[in-house]
């Protein structure tokens, strides 16, 4: 009777343990669409990677088995899509693909921010990373850096440039330019790459920095002139064009300033979940020929772990926001 009684004992703890280990148990993730906000519009080189990561045969979409979808808010320079993810609730299904601006520039830039990038996100992935073009109107008459500083010395204010958004490297660059060189060239802002480049173009504004992959098809059409690069180093798939460290004017020998992306989830967002949306975009990441369709576009795949893209957004921020107290660049 004793032993019949231990035996049922054993058996209820034992059922209460196993009840109380799966109600602790996470969840299976994704149960449902997951939506990654892009800080940039379509046809950019950040939605060129959001989608090469998405679609596909060994895309996110079939790796998760669930419908992923890409949601485009190039707002405000990005902190738009920025502050909406800031607020989502932290379990996975909210995402931020984002950039320079929104991601490390932003809070130096403007007053009342609604997010800090630092304090609510946490880093997920670095996605990819290309150097800035610099590209003229074709009727610009400068060929190369030297050429288009002496022209906007001659006519100080006259001549404009587009950027890619508030705070994106696209606008910090110029400045940064501007400040070493001493030249008075107008900023304009635009939301994102196409409709920036669109504005070069068409000659309403004379000179955009900007990633490669909005701008090579009109360079190669004499739409454009391409001037410089940003890297230290040429970038590969366009070896012609020279970097502006190159270029022989006094204070650039160790300009650089790289475009990146990569993304974010709103802060406390599980560890665990956090480590296997990293591990499945880095898988996707790795496949050699998305690498290649990527590097055709001008971008440089990503990868690696949540803390390696950490120390790049705080690097990012420190470096840059020295830049915007020292130029004193501002959103217009």
């Amino acid at each position: 009777m004793i032993r019949r009684l231990l035996l049922q004992l054993t058996l209820a703890l034992t059922g209460l343990a196993t009840i109380s280990v799966a109600a602790q148990a996470p969840p299976v993730w994704p149960q449902r669409a997951v939506r990654i906000i892009v800080a940039a519009p379509a046809g950019s080189s950040v939605d060129i990677v959001a989608r090469s990561i998405v679609e596909g045969a060994d895309g996110l979409r079939v790796k998760w088995k669930q419908a992923v979808i890409v949601d485009n808010k190039p707002a405000a320079g990005g902190t738009v899509a920025a502050s909406e993810v800031a607020r989502a609730a932290p379990d996975g299904y909210t995402l931020l693909l984002g950039f320079n601006g929104p991601l490390a520039t932003a809070p130096s830039l403007y007053a009342n921010l609604a997010y800090d990038p630092l304090r609510d996100f946490v880093p997920v992935i670095l996605t990819g990373m290309q150097p800035n073009l610099l590209v003229v109107n074709s009727s610009v008459p400068a060929n190369n850096l030297r050429e288009l500083i002496a022209l906007a010395r001659a006519r100080p204010g006259t001549l404009n440039y587009a950027s890619v958004g508030n705070g994106s490297s696209s606008h910090l660059c110029m400045e940064l330019l501007k400040r070493i060189v001493d030249v008075d060239i107008v900023h304009v802002p635009f939301n994102g790459g196409p409709p920036a480049t669109q504005a070069v173009v068409a000659g309403d504004v004379q000179a955009l920095f900007a990633a490669p992959f909005n701008l090579l098809g009109q360079v190669q059409a004499g739409r454009l002139k391409a001037i410089a690069v940003t890297g230290l180093k040429r970038f590969s798939p366009t070896p012609e064009i020279p970097t502006i460290a190159e270029s022989g004017i006094a204070g650039l020998a160790t300009f650089e300033a790289i475009a990146w992306n990569g993304l974010v989830a709103p802060v406390a967002t599980p560890k665990e979940l956090v480590m296997r949306i990293n591990r499945d975009i880095d898988e996707v990441l790795a496949d050699p020929a998305r690498r290649a369709k990527l590097f055709a576009a001008g971008i440089e795949a990503g990868g690696g772990s949540p803390a390696t893209f950490g120390k790049l957004l705080a690097s990012e921020a420190q470096k840059w926001a020295k830049v915007i107290h020292a130029t004193r660049a501002k959103v217009d």
